[in-house]
């Protein structure tokens, strides 16, 4: 699959999907630490150091998503959102990947989730993997689970109190899988 590619935002806005570059790491890396702070969707509960990072991050394939500007690309262009794809297991399961998203808080609701998904299953397939698994997909993140549904992801598991929210409460994680297949059709992928 030819990357980079050009998709449109809800709003019409125009954005670049492509692999994630090492002078983009340190912007990844930022957003990353920022959605685990937020607590909502990462099981992580500390910051990131850089080498943390690379070891969790970068173990397989990563992809950047930046806005189009009208004057020639900039190396220093805002990362809007990033994903990850990567074995869940390894050996004789290594067919079956995993990936990771994050969003700008400000981008989110604007269809960029849908264009990493659509795109994730394509790449996933195209890398050689047969299925993707999600480990820990927070119950109280409806919007993720709403996108996965809609992708063909099924929940096939239910971790009861997996994710400790703060010191009082804590909540179930599902497990959700996709099988996949070279052919864009039978992924259902929409443009």
């Amino acid at each position: 699959m030819d990357l980079p590619i050009y998709k449109k935002l809800k709003n019409e806005e125009q954005v670049e999907l492509n692999y994630m570059q090492d002078c983009e790491l340190e912007q990844v890396r930022t957003l990353l630490n920022a959605v685990i702070i937020e607590g909502k969707s990462y099981p992580q509960k500390q910051p990131l150091a850089e080498s943390e990072f690379k070891a969790y991050w970068l173990s397989g394939d990563a992809f950047v998503v930046k806005a189009v500007n009208q004057g020639p690309q900039s190396q220093t262009q805002e990362i809007l959102a990033a994903f990850y794809i990567k074995p869940n297991f390894p050996g004789r399961c290594s067919h079956i990947c995993n990936a990771g998203f994050i969003v700008q808080p400000q981008m989110r609701g604007r269809g960029i989730g849908r264009i990493m998904g659509d795109t994730m299953l394509l790449l996933a397939a195209h890398l050689g993997y047969k299925g993707v698994m999600f480990n820990l997909v927070f119950e109280t993140n409806i919007p993720s689970i709403r996108l996965w549904e809609s992708l063909g992801f099924q929940t096939i598991g239910r971790i009861p109190l997996a994710v400790e929210l703060d010191e009082n409460s804590s909540v179930d994680a599902l497990i959700m899988y996709r099988q996949l297949t070279i052919n864009s059709y039978e992924l259902g992928v929409h443009n």
